[in-house]
């Protein structure tokens, strides 16, 4: 599917990120796909944060690493965000996917292992996605290359994206070395020179984050595969306009 949006975290403009709130609302708003992110916690449990700490977004301190599940289940995930969101907590990838195992929704999941590198964080997440029967909807994505060499033995199983900010005249050619099915670029480097090439090796192209009209109009107008926006709503919107025209 071309043009596909993706909540970033959820609707995170509206609701704090990789909530369940924010995830409902997404599905609600009419994304077509939700992005998540997922690092381990003490006792190897996959749970859903952006941060490698839990300081910005939670109540708690210290790394998710350093905490177990029963810890980081009592941390509030919602009340930095706004009083109403009070008592939102940070949730597991089981829970996550228990709830979007019905709805037609596609999912990316990042891997947080460009920082601190989690050990089977890949073979960890790809057995649950595989447990609850969604393969067929779910990319992987990560800025760690060594981590999509080590998801080789799956990725005729699964879609594996390797993100990047990065600048790279041979960024395709890299990707095509990689096995990546699609690249998720910083919407700086959406260059039609690059669709086109991608297109030609059928490599997905997806980008982030697109909140402004005038960026997104633009990644519709080239017809990428997808963008990952923190105001869904808008971007469904902004999509239709175009397409009524």
């Amino acid at each position: 599917m071309s043009n596909a949006i993706f909540a970033h975290r959820g609707a995170s403009k509206y609701a704090p990120e990789n909530t369940m709130a924010a995830f409902k609302l997404a599905y609600e708003l009419g994304a077509e796909g939700i992005e998540t992110d997922v690092q381990l916690t003490k006792d190897n449990v996959p749970v859903l944060i952006h941060d490698e700490r839990v300081k910005r977004t939670t109540n708690g301190t210290g790394y998710i690493k350093d905490l177990t599940w029963n810890q980081v289940k009592q941390l509030d995930a919602g009340s930095w965000f706004s009083k109403k969101f009070t008592g939102a907590g940070i949730i597991s990838l089981d829970e996550f996917l228990q709830w979007i195992q019905f709805k037609p929704l596609y999912l990316n999941i990042e891997l947080k292992n460009n920082r601190i590198a989690y050990k089977h964080i890949e073979s960890i997440v790809y057995e649950r996605v595989a447990h609850y029967q969604l393969l067929d909807r779910t990319i992987l994505s990560t800025f760690n290359q060594n981590s999509v060499q080590r998801m080789k033995s799956f990725q005729n199983k699964i879609d594996v994206a390797f993100l990047t900010s990065k600048r790279n005249k041979s960024l395709v050619t890299y990707a095509q070395e990689l096995g990546v099915h699609a690249l998720h670029i910083k919407y700086r480097l959406l260059k039609p020179q690059l669709l086109e090439a991608c297109r030609q090796e059928n490599i997905a192209v997806r980008v982030y984050t697109v909140n402004k009209k005038a960026h997104m109009m633009h990644c519709f107008t080239e017809g990428c595969d997808g963008v990952f926006t923190d105001v869904p709503d808008k971007g469904v919107a902004y999509r239709n306009f175009m397409l009524d025209y």
